[in-house]
């Protein structure tokens, strides 16, 4: 691949930048140039200072040392503002939107120039013109807390869209997307690339990266291991370089039969915070020493599947059970009694509680239960091994028990996230995007710790927009559009993922050919 530069001199310039948190060096200088008319991939580990340096750059942190130029220009971002005036747009991993807003006005936040009278009409027709052209679909009126994790995603990428940057920071932006949709993503990242705009990409699909970049750029623990030309390297090498030693990408996964039904749900209907049905009609079973996937584009109802089938969502109509236990009506106390455990995309506001620290996230699910609890009082001491215990036995990389989980990378997030949901053997585990954001390790980590739950007897519920990690993983696969499955696969390796992306779209299973459960 032949790396063409709109200019010889970089768009963007970071030299030398030094960040620290409480004495641990996020960033050790770091040095980093993006060019115009280029695609520069940003790998790393999570905790590998990625998102720090993109966070300086963005204006978000100011550096301890270091320059920051853009256009030739030396900056001094002192607030986001500025990188904004400066031509920079980022989409966050963990989006920097208004819960309590509407879509559009989380579009205006920031922009010195909005009149006093806010041009509404233009705003949102402005909106939908740029939705409609890259298949981001969004209601400009939705509130962000009314949208799923997906479509608070896609209000994120608009928001940079409308603001028309020079420099474009992308962090992991085709998580929730289709395979059509990262197809036409990428399209309109190479449109952008030919009108002269810097792209910095940053992913952990190394895939993606192989197929997009032109250049790439590898982080581990705060530096810079190094800036390859993508056409001169493999992805094998590239996470070698991430990791420090050889990554094996293959999934080896037990053949097993289905045991007996664990989970059962009849004729579902859910309705989600808008009052709108979420789930219309949908029956399913989740068995024994099995992996029960749904695929889908974010917003089509998983969430409030999801959420319904753990007793977070009660039920408009249809019924719950686990073996011969009604759960219609239950509690989500009486759910996690039941043995069902969940682990939910949005892992710092509704896995975790940020601000409460290691040993507080760990007994969240137990804080009731003795040898945990004391009457009206915690045996700290106890909670403070059961919590080292997770800690050790899934490798969460923390500089202390009493460290704020907020201060964790999404790789320990998870782990401990992980740890806490298989710390007593459950019966059934609803999976969403559990590895969504992670490195290559922590993703390989992720699977083989489901796959060995499945293993040993559980029954797993598993929601991903990675298609490659459904058909690897999945025993069944049932495809979702619009609160309705399209369809139950019971041989998911052997369908294309064209075929399962028009099933997403809303293409029904032809009943001649359906190999439902």
């Amino acid at each position: 691949m032949n790396v063409r530069m709109s200019s010889d001199r970089p768009l963007v310039k970071m030299q030398s930048i030094v960040k620290s948190f409480s004495g641990f060096k996020a960033n050790d200088s770091i040095s980093f140039e993006l060019f115009s008319g280029e695609v520069h991939a940003l790998l790393g580990e999570n905790g590998a200072g990625k998102t720090t340096l993109m966070n300086i750059l963005s204006g978000l942190y100011i550096p301890d040392g270091g320059n920051l130029s853009v256009n030739d220009i030396e900056q001094d971002f002192s607030s986001p503002r500025d990188a904004i005036h400066a031509g920079i747009g980022m989409v966050h991993q963990h989006f920097m939107l208004v819960p309590s807003q509407t879509v559009w006005e989380n579009m205006i936040l920031g922009l010195s120039e909005v009149p006093q009278f806010l041009p509404k009409k233009k705003i949102q027709s402005r909106i939908r013109e740029i939705s409609e052209h890259y298949g981001l679909s969004v209601d400009p009126h939705a509130r962000i807390w009314q949208l799923s994790i997906g479509e608070q995603q896609r209000v994120a990428i608009l928001k940079m869209l409308f603001r028309d940057a020079g420099v474009l920071i992308l962090d992991e932006p085709t998580a929730v997307l289709t395979p059509q949709e990262t197809v036409k993503l990428f399209l309109t990242v190479r449109q952008m690339k030919s009108e002269g705009k810097g792209i910095i990409f940053i992913s952990h699909k190394l895939d993606e990266v192989m197929d997009l970049s032109d250049r790439v750029t590898v982080l581990r623990k705060g530096k810079n291991v190094g800036t390859v030309k993508t056409g001169e390297v493999t992805k094998e090498k590239l996470a070698e370089m991430m990791v420090g030693t050889k990554v094996s990408f293959s999934v080896s996964k037990q053949k097993l039969s289905p045991g007996r039904p664990l989970l059962s749900a009849e004729k579902m209907k859910v309705i989600n915070d808008r009052g709108l049905c979420a789930v219309n009609d949908i029956s399913l079973e989740i068995k024994e020493n099995e992996i029960l996937g749904i695929a889908g584009i974010a917003g089509n109802g998983q969430t409030e599947l999801c959420e319904a089938l753990v007793g977070l969502r009660n039920l408009k109509s249809g019924s719950i059970r686990l073996g011969n236990k009604i759960l219609t009506k239950a509690s989500p106390k009486t759910f996690i009694s039941a043995g069902i455990r969940y682990i939910p995309a949005d892992r710092k506001g509704t896995g975790l509680i940020p601000n409460m620290d290691v040993n507080e996230n760990s007994i969240l699910k137990r804080y009731w239960q003795v040898p945990v609890s004391r009457g009206i009082t915690i045996n700290w001491k106890i909670v403070f091994e059961f919590a080292k215990t997770i800690v050790e036995k899934f490798h969460v990389d923390t500089p202390s028990m009493l460290t704020p989980v907020r201060n964790l990378s999404g790789g320990n997030l998870q782990k401990l996230m992980l740890g806490r949901e298989l710390s007593d053997t459950p019966a059934v585990i609803v999976a969403v995007h559990p590895t969504w954001g992670l490195d290559v390790a922590a993703t390989n980590f992720v699977r083989k710790v489901l796959l060995k739950e499945r293993e040993r007897g559980a029954g797993i519920l598993l929601v991903s927009e990675d298609l490659d990690e459904l058909l690897s993983l999945s025993d069944r696969l049932a495809v979702i559009h619009k609160g309705q499955f399209m369809g139950i696969l019971n041989e998911p390796s052997g369908v294309s993922a064209e075929s399962i992306g028009m099933m997403m779209a809303g293409t029904k299973l032809d009943p001649e050919n359906e190999v439902c459960a």
